[in-house]
C-alpha cells in the first residue's frame, strides 16, 4: 500500500507477514464465510497469540452450532448497525447467502420484524434477544428466557447469547479503528480510501 493510503488506526500486517505466521487456515475461513474478511485477521495478528483463539470463537459462534446460520447472520448485521460499525455492517456471509439468505431478508430482520409474518415465533424471539440486549437489558429477565425455552434448547440459548455478546463487542472495537471492508460490491479488492467512499455512510439504525 502506498504511503498516503488511508489505513485503519491500527494498521494491518502486510500479507506476506500473515502468511509467514501460519494463518492460512484462518484466511481460508475468511474467504469461505466473508464475515470477517482478511483485514480483520491482519489487524488482529498484531497480537498473534490472540488471533487463532478469537477467530475460532467468532467463527464457531457464527458459522457453526445448533442455531440456523442464516438467522445468526441477520442478527450479526442487526448488531453491527446498532454498533454503528461500517466494517461489519457491510460484510455478508457467503455461507448464509449460499444457503438462501437474501438482502431483503436481512433488511426485514433489521426492521420491523415483530410485525413481519415471514418470521417464525422462534426467529422473532432470537431477533428480539439481540435487539434488546444492548438497548433494554433489564427486559432480559426470567420471563423472557422462559419464553425462549419454548423455541430453543438451553444450549441454543447459550449459543445465541455468547454469539451476540462476542460479535457486538468486536464490532464496537472495529468501529473505533475506522476500518472498512476489503472488497467492493463486485467482490474485487479495493483500498481503504475507496472502501470508505463506498461504505462510509452505509450504517442504518
Amino acid at each position: 500500500m502506498g504511503g498516503n493510503e488511508i489505513m485503519p488506526i491500527i494498521e494491518p500486517l502486510p500479507e506476506d507477514e500473515i502468511e509467514e505466521k501460519g494463518f492460512g487456515k484462518i484466511l481460508t475461513r475468511c474467504e469461505e464465510v466473508g464475515a470477517p474478511d482478511a483485514l480483520f485477521v491482519r489487524i488482529l495478528a498484531r497480537a498473534p497469540g490472540y488471533t487463532k483463539a478469537l477467530h475460532d470463537a467468532m467463527h464457531m459462534s457464527h458459522a457453526e452450532g445448533g442455531v440456523d446460520h442464516k438467522l445468526k447472520e441477520i442478527i450479526r448485521v442487526q448488531l453491527a448497525r446498532k454498533a454503528e460499525d461500517t466494517y461489519f455492517a457491510n460484510l455478508r456471509s457467503g455461507k448464509a447467502m449460499r444457503e438462501g439468505l437474501t438482502e431483503e431478508r436481512i433488511e426485514a430482520g433489521c426492521g420491523d420484524f415483530e410485525n413481519d409474518a415471514s418470521f417464525t415465533p422462534a426467529e422473532k424471539w432470537a431477533l428480539r434477544y439481540a435487539f434488546t440486549m444492548y438497548r433494554e437489558p433489564g427486559k432480559l429477565n426470567k420471563e423472557f428466557y422462559d419464553e425462549g425455552k419454548k423455541h430453543f434448547s438451553e444450549a441454543q440459548i447459550m449459543e445465541l447469547g455468547g454469539f451476540i455478546a462476542l460479535h457486538y463487542g468486536m464490532q464496537v472495537f472495529m468501529r473505533t479503528l475506522k476500518a472498512f471492508p476489503m472488497n467492493g460490491p463486485d467482490g474485487n479488492s479495493i483500498s481503504q480510501g475507496e472502501s470508505e467512499k463506498i461504505y462510509g455512510a452505509k450504517v442504518v439504525q
